[in-house]
């Protein structure tokens, strides 16, 4: 009876287990021009304060989390709490001073400008 007594405390004193958030990699398109790289991430149901972008030694990290809040016992569950999470690697050639981020309706639009080095020039050909 003592053992089993034990064994009651001891599931009483266990932490709570929290639920592991799936990891998901937002689906994206890029483009490129002459100016810039343009990344388009669909990350639905993000707020922008949860929302992290960092660019580090030539490395572009997309990251996130959405949490629900819903309420109540789930029958059926396929749009739940989720991680965003991506990596990509990007030119030294970007200006890291200029990237521009936003944040629309789900889907996150990054600017990433092209240095003036980076961007091509037309070569004047003169005649002699």
């Amino acid at each position: 009876m003592s053992d089993t007594s034990e064994i009651m405390k001891r599931e009483e004193t266990n932490p709570e287990v929290l639920q592991q958030l799936n990891t998901v990699s937002p689906v994206v398109d890029i483009f490129e021009n002459d100016e810039e790289i343009l990344l388009y991430a669909d990350m639905p149901g993000v707020a922008k304060e949860n929302l992290s972008i960092n660019i580090d030694n030539g490395k572009l990290m997309l990251s996130s989390t959405r949490r629900l809040g819903v309420q109540g016992a789930a029958t059926w569950e396929e749009f739940g709490d989720v991680e965003f999470h991506r990596v990509f690697s990007i030119p030294q050639t970007i200006d890291i001073s200029k990237v521009n981020a936003v944040l629309s309706n789900g889907v996150l639009q990054l600017h990433l400008p092209k240095s003036e080095a980076a961007k091509p020039k037309q070569i004047e050909i003169k005649v002699a």
